[in-house]
């Protein structure tokens, strides 16, 4: 496409611009503009001092040149080509502007380098005596300092409220809304298909609109048996816009589109930040992987059995895990996520202060920083809720045991010898008087399962140690009998395993 570019332009060395206006402004250098154009549509990329005829070879593009003119013969005048020779060579290589050194060397500035700037466009600046060519670069570094901070502040700004508009229930719209305002524009989401699939912002006229579409295929993979190599961005300028279209993921076909009045630095960070956003957004679902987890939840909620939902999620058996971050504190959702990354699952519940993962039991979990884990046996999808059991009780033993990690054992138990169902009888009867008190029920479970121990049992029911003695105390004059007795604390054990 005539006028596209795929990379950015290289003429320029890659730093904030300083508009010239901020350097003639700064009183401390009292530079004053002789010839060239306006200095609003002037911006400087780099200061560079030379004393050489010819300084087109130690040119970069976009500089300002700094010279006191030492490099001026004696005979160069008016009726010579020297200074008009002198100004092409240095907008040939892309300077910006020319700045002329008042002393030591000459007095005023030569009256023929000012109209041979003024033939070639070139914005020449008279430097006083008292300002020194380092004092000139000192500000303008200054100035592009004070350039960077202020792009690198609205970049963050700008990615916290893409992610966070990509957290809302409708990401993908709320992205582009949020993208269109950033940059004062147009942002468009192109189908696989290069239909629109949703659009934000100011609605450009029907050309623009027209070179955006076609823009979006110039990074959109045809999938070909021979397919060419393409971009992943692709710039254009048409009817005074700024167009740009940015490739979504690994070959999905999903292109952004951008269209602004004004290019402002920082603006490819911002939309390469909507991108990534977008890829993973638009990925998740061409991958069929969140439509299947959606899948799998309504069938749920509409009654279905979890072995008939489970093939949906990936291969079994499963195991669940419970983790708690160290210390105290909630987990926020972006940790849990992260958790469920490093598990290798995106199956993910981040609700109160356990967050729990559904893992294929193929992926055995390790031991993660930072983290306390409890993880159940690995079981068959009818058997999730025991496992969350498991799980469960692994994660406070883990806890009150400061063991990383902790899973449930699952090797055959005495139990196994007892018919389940006169098993369960005699739990219930036996552990009537407390079962009405889910609190009494599960500290009796967790103070056995520790040993008797107040601390530890404190420390997994996070509650203080005397509420563990008056909750035992409690359960013993209600189940009336002697809990420092081994055979009773069996019994009990063996009770509730039952429950």
């Amino acid at each position: 496409m005539e006028g596209t570019h795929t990379m950015p332009d290289p003429a320029v060395p890659p730093t904030p611009p300083v508009p010239l206006t901020a350097l003639l402004a700064r009183e401390d250098l009292a530079l004053r503009q002789l010839a060239g154009p306006p200095a609003e549509a002037v911006v400087i990329h780099w200061v560079h001092t030379s004393e050489m005829a010819d300084p087109y070879p130690y040119l970069l593009g976009g500089e300002l040149l700094l010279s006191a003119g030492v490099h001026i013969p004696e005979a160069a005048g008016p009726a010579t080509t020297y200074f008009d020779d002198y100004v092409t060579r240095i907008t040939a290589a892309g300077g910006a502007a020319l700045g002329f050194g008042v002393a030591p060397v000459h007095d005023t500035v030569p009256e023929a380098l000012v109209a041979a700037c003024a033939a070639h466009g070139l914005p020449l600046l008279e430097v006083p005596p008292r300002t020194t060519f380092s004092g000139v670069a000192r500000a303008v570094w200054q100035l592009m300092a004070q350039a960077r901070l202020s792009e690198l502040r609205r970049v963050t700004e700008a990615q916290q409220s893409l992610a966070a508009a990509a957290s809302r229930p409708d990401p993908v719209p709320s992205v582009l809304r949020r993208l269109a305002q950033r940059l004062g524009g147009f942002a468009v989401l192109y189908g696989p298909e290069g239909t629109e699939i949703a659009r934000a912002g100011r609605e450009p006229g029907s050309e623009v609109r027209g070179a955006l579409t076609r823009l979006a295929e110039v990074v959109r993979p045809d999938g070909g048996p021979g397919e060419r190599p393409v971009p992943a961005s692709a710039t254009n300028t048409v009817a005074g816009s700024h167009l740009a279209s940015y490739a979504l993921g690994a070959g999905h076909g999903f292109v952004l589109g951008v269209a602004e009045p004004e290019r402002e630095a920082g603006d490819h960070t911002i939309a390469s930040a909507a991108a990534v956003l977008l890829s993973l957004l638009t990925g998740e679902q061409q991958s069929g992987t969140g439509a299947a987890r959606s899948s799998a939840l309504v069938r749920l909620l509409l009654g279905a059995p979890p072995e008939e939902v489970a093939p949906l999620l990936g291969d079994g058996p499963w195991t669940v895990v419970h983790a708690r971050p160290d210390g105290d504190d909630t987990p926020e959702p972006l940790a849990a996520s992260a958790l469920g990354a490093a598990l290798g699952s995106a199956l993910v519940d981040p609700a109160g202060d356990v967050v729990r993962v559904l893992v294929p039991a193929g992926r055995a979990p390790a031991p993660l920083p930072g983290w306390t884990l409890g993880v159940s046996a690995a079981v068959a999808p009818h058997d999730w809720p025991g496992a969350d059991t498991q799980a469960a009780r692994a994660l406070a033993r883990a806890r009150a045991t400061r063991t990383p990690l902790l899973r449930h054992g699952p090797r055959p138990a005495l139990a196994d010898l007892v018919p389940s169902g006169e098993a369960a009888a005699h739990a219930h009867a036996l552990l009537a008087p407390v079962a009405a008190h889910p609190a009494l029920t599960e500290t009796l479970r967790t103070w056995l399962s520790l040993h008797g121990s107040w601390d530890r049992t404190a420390v997994a029911l996070s509650v203080h140690r005397n509420t563990v003695r008056q909750r035992i105390a409690r359960c013993a004059t209600l189940l009336e009998t002697d809990l420092d007795d081994p055979d009773v604390r069996m019994e009990l054990w063996f009770a509730l395993r039952q429950l």
